[in-house]
This record gives C-alpha cells, sequence and structure tokens, in this order.
C-alpha cells in the first residue's frame, strides 16, 4: 500500500512538473528578426539591379547599396545574401513573404504611401527629385508646364505618388507608369526624345548624366526627401535598431560619407582627350615607360603599341592613378587580377605594365575560337573591361537579334542594351553599363592608330627627349584654339 501511495506522488509530481514545463514553453516568446539573422549566420536582403543600388562590373559585385549592405552584414558578422526584384512592387510583395529577405534596400524613399506597406529605417541620404528634360526642348520651370508632356516614371515609385498628388491638383496632368524600364532608361527615353519629361532622385541624375549628353534638370520637384532601408510592417524592431545603430556609426565614423563620395562625389568620364592633351603626355609621360611596354610585348607576343593605348585609356599614363573603385595603377588592375597575375605592388609601373599584359592575353585565349583577328583583339578589350560574363551576354543578344555575335561591329551596337531593363533582364549576368566597353574599345583604337602613326620608322627618333629617352614624332607646338576630339 504504501508503495502504490509513493508511486502515485511521484508520477503527480512528474505530470505537475511536465504541466509547468508545457506552460513556460508557451510563454516562450519567438526569437527576433535580428535574433534569426544572426543564428542563421545570414542576411537576406532584396534590391534593384541598377548602377546606384546593385550590379556587377570587372571588380564583381558593386553599387553604393551593395557596398553599403556589405559594411552592415560584417558588423553582424553574417553573411550576405542578394536577390534582386524585377520591379518596385515585387520588392515590397517579397518583403512581407514568409522565409524570404527581411530587409529592402533599394535607394528607397520614406514616401506617405511606402510606410503604409513598410517600416523605413533613419535616413542615410538625403536626394532630390527633378524633372528631367531634353536639351533644346522648351525648359519646364514650375509644375504647370508638366500639363500636355508626354512624361513617364516607374511603376511604384515615390515619384508616382508625387505625380498622382500634383493630378488632384491638376486633373488635366496625364503620365505614365512602367514596371518594364528603370531610371537609365528613363534618361535615355529622354536623351533620344521618345518622351518628353521624367522624373529622378538627384543622386541617380548625377551618377548616369554623363551617359546621356542631351539630358537637363528642368527644376526640383519638391524638398529634399529621405532614403531609408526598409523592412516588413509589425511590432519587431530589432533589426530595424541595428540599422540606425549602423547608419550612427557610420555618421561619426566617416564611413558613410567616404562611400557617398565614391560613388556620386565626382563621375567617371569615358571620354577621349583632345589632340594636343595627347601629343603632350606622349612627350612628357609615354617615354618613362615605353621600355617597359615593349619588354612586357616582347614577352607576352602582343604589340607594345596596343598595350601603351590601354594604358594611356586606364590611367593617363600615371602609375599610382586609383580610380574610385579602388582600381590602382598604370594599367589599373582590380586587385583579385593583379594577385592572379602576379604583381605585388599594383603601383609599380613595371609590375602593372606586365600584369596587364599577361592578363588581356589570358582574357584573348579564352575567347571562342569563332573570334577571329582582328575582332579577337577587340572583343579582348571589352571582356578586360566589362568582365566576360556580360560580354557573352552581349552576344547572345546579339545572336537573338539577328547579328553576328563574332563581329565587333555587331557586338558593339548591343553591348548598351546591357543597361537597358528589358535587355538585361533577359540575361544571365544582369545590368552593366553596357555603353562603357564601346567606349572603351573605340578610345583605345584611335590612341592605337596614332601611337601607330607616330612610331614608325621614319618618325621614331626625329625628335629626343631632354631626358634622352625615346620620344615619338609629334608636333609639340600647343594649337591656338582647342582641337576637336581625335
Amino acid at each position: 500500500m504504501f508503495a502504490q501511495s509513493a508511486f502515485r506522488s511521484r508520477c503527480a509530481r512528474w505530470l505537475s512538473a511536465i504541466g509547468i514545463l508545457l506552460l513556460l514553453g508557451g510563454c516562450v516568446e519567438e526569437p527576433s528578426t535580428l535574433e534569426r539573422v544572426q543564428a542563421d549566420g545570414v542576411l537576406r536582403v532584396i534590391t534593384r539591379n541598377s548602377p546606384s543600388t546593385y550590379f556587377q562590373d570587372r571588380n564583381g559585385e558593386t553599387g553604393f547599396e551593395y557596398e553599403l549592405l556589405k559594411r552592415f552584414a560584417k558588423d553582424l558578422d553574417v553573411e550576405l545574401q542578394i536577390e534582386t526584384a524585377d520591379n518596385l512592387d515585387q520588392l515590397f510583395a517579397r518583403l512581407g513573404e514568409a522565409k524570404g529577405p527581411v530587409l529592402a534596400a533599394a535607394g528607397l524613399v520614406a514616401s506617405d504611401g511606402r510606410q503604409q506597406i513598410a517600416r523605413f529605417s533613419k535616413s542615410y541620404l538625403q536626394v532630390t527629385p527633378q524633372i528631367i528634360y531634353r536639351n533644346g526642348q522648351q525648359r519646364p520651370t514650375r509644375p504647370q508646364d508638366l500639363l500636355g508632356k508626354r512624361i513617364l516614371v516607374l511603376k511604384g515609385s515615390s515619384h508616382a505618388e508625387q505625380l498622382a498628388a500634383l493630378k488632384a491638383e491638376q486633373p488635366e496632368l496625364k503620365y505614365e507608369e512602367s514596371a518594364e524600364v528603370e531610371v537609365v532608361d528613363l534618361l535615355r527615353m529622354v536623351d533620344e526624345g521618345q518622351i518628353d519629361l521624367t522624373l529622378v532622385d538627384s543622386n541617380e541624375l548625377a551618377m548616369n548624366q554623363v551617359y546621356f549628353p542631351n539630358v537637363r534638370v528642368a527644376f526640383d520637384f519638391g524638398d529634399s526627401q529621405s532614403l531609408g532601408w526598409a523592412v516588413a510592417p509589425g511590432e519587431d524592431n530589432s533589426l530595424l535598431e541595428e540599422i540606425d545603430a549602423f547608419f550612427a556609426r557610420a555618421q561619426e565614423n566617416g564611413s558613410l560619407k567616404r562611400l557617398t563620395e565614391r560613388y556620386y562625389g565626382h563621375v567617371d568620364v569615358l571620354g577621349y582627350v583632345g589632340a594636343y592633351t595627347f601629343a603632350k603626355h606622349l612627350q612628357q609621360r609615354l617615354p618613362r615607360y615605353e621600355k617597359h611596354f615593349r619588354q612586357a610585348a616582347r614577352v607576352e607576343g602582343v604589340d607594345w603599341r596596343l598595350l601603351a593605348a590601354m594604358g594611356y585609356q586606364e590611367s593617363l599614363w600615371q602609375p599610382t592613378a586609383t580610380s574610385k573603385t579602388g582600381v590602382r595603377g598604370l594599367m589599373m588592375l582590380t586587385l583579385r587580377t593583379a594577385q592572379a597575375m602576379g604583381v605585388s605592388n599594383r603601383l609599380d609601373p613595371k609590375q602593372s605594365i606586365d600584369g596587364g599584359a599577361k592578363y588581356i592575353v589570358k582574357v584573348k585565349k579564352q575567347l571562342p575560337e569563332s573570334i577571329v583577328e582582328p575582332d579577337r583583339t577587340w572583343f579582348a578589350l571589352a571582356a578586360y573591361n566589362v568582365g566576360a560574363g556580360h560580354l557573352e551576354d552581349a552576344r547572345k543578344l546579339t545572336e537573338g537579334a539577328g547579328l553576328d555575335p563574332n563581329k565587333w561591329l555587331d557586338v558593339q551596337k548591343i553591348l548598351p542594351r546591357l543597361a537597358q531593363k528589358q535587355w538585361y533582364s533577359k540575361t544571365r549576368y544582369g545590368y552593366a553599363r553596357g555603353g562603357e566597353p564601346v567606349h572603351f574599345v573605340r578610345n583605345i583604337r584611335r590612341y592605337y592608330d596614332i601611337l601607330t602613326w607616330v612610331t614608325q620608322p621614319q618618325l621614331e627618333g626625329t625628335q629626343v627627349a631632354e631626358s634622352g629617352l625615346h620620344v615619338p614624332g609629334v608636333n609639340k607646338n600647343p594649337p591656338r584654339d582647342q582641337l576637336p576630339p581625335l
């Protein structure tokens, strides 16, 4: 009897303990978003494939938002996982999905409409919405001047919200929204006269205006606005608080300012210089490095003048040149490429030239055998600039257009499409500044032609620099006026 009573007592205690554990288990809170990110070891982010946010170039993944996100993920000690949305509506829809991205970072204005579907961090950048028109057309100066114009903006954008608010005051206003374009497409359409006006943010215009010579700012459309990162709606503020703390640190230590300056502080202009400037550099700079170009060319079996033309396009023959993306040296090698080519010091002109020579030969060998000279050289230069993956994307688009993917004349017509959403969305490697390799190859060919001409046997050695080094025969006399471009 005693044994049964003791057994019943122990069972009661066990059942009571289990009950308490079950009750306690029911009270345990779900982990916060930040805790889940840290537990998973992955920060899942959705963004746009565009020049101001995230894209791939010859250096790999890049873009202002991407670089900022990399720093945030490093602070959290987690891996960064990026996915891109086809349009803004899809971006916000994905943000709310289970097991989807926990953060949207895509140059997003924290507009009133968007704050109904997402929560925003504190601002990391101030931008101004601007009405864009084509040079040569009558310049709008006030909102009323938008009436009767062909206007196109991104679907789901803060600019569409602004125009909708204006239309409530001015019912005659007409505009269209499209999810099939990106900001670069809008600027191109204004530049080419396909539409009269568009509305973009000042930072995106600053980054892209150089590629569209006819684009001008008509007027600022309202006050400056804040860009922020967005998270799904709800009560969980853990990730937002961490983002705000990260932005505060980035402001304090100057890293945000440096990143902003790198992407928006100045614009890379891929243009050729005047004939007189080039002639002056032939006299003053090339003699210092010509022997290195010749030696590297002999070793690698290429024309030294082609290497010299590449060096001029990349750095204007300046061995300490550094681009905003961290590419350095006379041949502007990325750190990864330099290491692969055995270059230990990118600022050493001989090492840089040797590395550039090895790399262009390697790129050339990797091209399909169907591409033959002289096109093979031009394709190699394009791949050197934009990357082999983007070049292959352009070749496939060229073939799809019924043109010859093995002819540079045809492929250079298609390369700029890599900056147009309707085309790059169909490719493997996505957005690229497709116009850049076209300019890159065109400029190098010009410099190469000039070098070939001035280094003909009857001209070589006809002029000698004070240093005693060889100087190609060129006219040292400055022009009366600025010479036209070569």
